[in-house]
């Protein structure tokens, strides 16, 4: 296995109870990152943290909270202190139309999808700054570079969020410190079960079917997994990526069809 250079460094890995962000955490662990894992319920949370102590040995901190309140953010910030890596996820704003959503709406999804992530990153870059070198990844969707119509919420916010990136991942890098975006398509985890579930209902059909609908238009005819994902987001915290700067790394089995 590689070695990715980042044994004893310390992660904070916000919603990593399940899903991606647990994806990200384990295989942190993995490399030797010792982890200060978050998430609002703190059963799956207890669960999640227990199994990578027993797998990996590392040190592990947890902290049930809703990391897009101020409290919630002030009490991980908090328990993480100053860590090399900062790795931002935070569940997707509910599916709909655009004829349904109000200013409300927009204001609370550009709180939890992009203002949260900013606010975790100008309490962790400075640090990071002045020790020469960082690690973040954000977890945001295919969505910033193809538009998913049901998911306008999530595209506004996250297309908001890539912007920022943009410009400040090339504002520290000189202190060693990058910046990029984890883009997945759809992965086997509970967001894409929801969505799923929505889709048979709406049809009338067996999820299995409408599970197996959504796989025929992703060229690599399956969704990721949690693990897959997990090990491109370790890469991108690792020493072997220092000369990626403010990238958006696009896991979706080949589904968004562009060149560049």
């Amino acid at each position: 296995m590689m070695d990715l250079g980042i044994a004893g460094k310390r992660a904070l890995v916000t919603a990593s109870s399940k899903g991606l962000g647990r994806g990200c955490a384990r295989a942190l662990a993995e490399a030797g990152v010792d982890l200060v894992m978050n998430a609002r319920g703190d059963g799956a949370l207890a669960t999640a943290a227990d199994a990578i102590r027993s797998d990996f040995g590392v040190s592990v901190t947890e902290v049930p909270a809703d990391i897009t309140t101020p409290d919630g953010r002030a009490r991980v910030l908090d328990a993480a202190g100053e860590p090399d890596i900062l790795v931002t996820n935070a569940g997707g704003p509910p599916p709909g139309m655009w004829t349904e959503w109000d200013r409300e709406d927009f204001i609370a999804a550009l709180d939890a999808n992009m203002l949260t992530p900013i606010a975790l990153m100008k309490a962790c870059l400075p640090a990071m700054m002045t020790r020469g070198w960082g690690r973040v990844v954000n977890i945001t969707s295919q969505s910033v570079k193809s538009p998913i119509p049901v998911l306008g919420l999530s595209n506004s916010a996250r297309a908001g969020l890539t912007g920022y990136v943009a410009g400040t991942a090339r504002q520290v890098a000189p202190n060693g410190v990058t910046i990029n975006n984890l883009l997945p398509g759809i992965h086997d985890t509970d967001r894409a079960t929801a969505l799923d579930t929505g889709v048979a209902e709406e049809k009338g059909i067996d999820i299995a079917d409408a599970r197996a609908e959504r796989q025929s238009t992703i060229p690599a005819r399956r969704y990721g997994t949690a693990a897959e994902f997990g090990a491109a987001c370790a890469f991108l915290c690792s020493t072997h990526a220092g000369f990626m700067i403010g990238q958006n790394v696009l896991l979706d089995g080949g589904a968004v069809n562009v060149t560049l």
